[in-house]
């Protein structure tokens, strides 16, 4: 594939909200995605459907296009790999959808009373009430609040370093959790309306031959579509994830993956142009979209 100049689309289908473990309320987040010229956008909170009403009807107002996500938490492989599967366009109401994703928020408070633990084992003490101090939505306290705690402290300079030296597998603050079956998360999205897709899928460590045996599976379970652009992509992996979209024909997505200003490698509501030779996953999704009514 040849290689081009990196431009900016008006389309974010993968940002978080205090719902979750982001740091603006829906109605902020959206509006943030607004004063930066999005076109089109998805809030998709962690295992959470809560912030969508505000974040639909601040859409609106604004005159912005809006289709309802999910990012739900899979277990995948012998191993137990942690992926996520964003569900867009999606209807927040069905059963199989909400009773699944409440499965799924079962246990967080236990794994994060662990994580303190194992903290504190290392010098770091308080981080359970640290954590929990950041946290809007006890059911759905993560890594993420772990990390900003420990910015907050002054042990850790950013939110990235936390993880690195701290909160990813093999690190003092890393506990393991089983979370929901890659068929189970696809169904629930699929039975929901929805199209799944994998998640910034360069941040697992995975090589070629795990990463064809996720998408495979993925597809058999009802899975539609892959993230290119994503904020945790480099160009390279964008153009890597264009060619595997192409070879499993898959719908393409493009997502900032925000959480709060000044965290992550994107802002919210601009994200990379898709490959040309790419199918937008909007496309797919043009009937589940949103739209501001028109006004005379």
């Amino acid at each position: 594939m040849p290689r081009r100049r990196m431009t900016m689309a008006s389309i974010d289908l993968h940002f978080h909200s205090r719902a979750s473990d982001g740091a603006l309320t829906p109605a902020e987040v959206i509006g943030r995605a607004h004063e930066r010229e999005a076109t089109l956008v998805a809030l998709t909170d962690h295992d959470c459907l809560r912030g969508l009403g505000e974040a639909a009807e601040t859409a609106a107002r604004l005159g912005v296009g809006f289709l309802n996500g999910v990012e739900a938490s899979v277990s995948w492989g012998n191993k137990g790999q942690t992926v996520h599967i964003v569900g867009l366009g999606i209807d927040p109401a069905h059963p199989a959808l909400v009773d699944g994703l409440a499965c799924v928020r079962q246990g967080r408070i236990d794994r994060a009373r662990e994580m303190a633990e194992q903290l504190a084992r290392v010098g770091i003490d308080g981080a359970f009430d640290g954590a929990m101090a950041w946290c809007h939505n006890p059911e759905l306290i993560s890594r993420t609040h772990f990390a900003r705690f420990l910015v907050e402290s002054g042990r850790v300079k950013d939110v990235r370093t936390v993880f690195r030296k701290y909160l990813t597998p093999g690190k003092p603050g890393y506990v393991a959790h089983q979370w929901a079956t890659l068929s189970d998360a696809v169904g629930w999205i699929v039975a929901a309306g929805g199209v799944a897709v994998i998640a910034h899928p360069g941040r697992y460590d995975l090589g070629r031959t795990l990463m064809e045996r996720l998408i495979v599976d993925f597809k058999d379970a009802g899975g539609e579509a892959i993230e290119v652009a994503s904020g945790s992509h480099s160009l390279d992996d964008m153009h890597k994830f264009a060619l595997l979209a192409q070879r499993f024909d898959l719908w393409s997505s493009a997502g900032s993956d925000f959480h709060a200003p000044g965290e992550g490698c994107r802002d919210v509501g601009r994200t990379e142009d898709l490959p040309p030779i790419c199918r937008p996953v909007w496309d797919r999704l043009a009937e589940r979209i949103l739209r501001p009514a028109l006004t005379e």
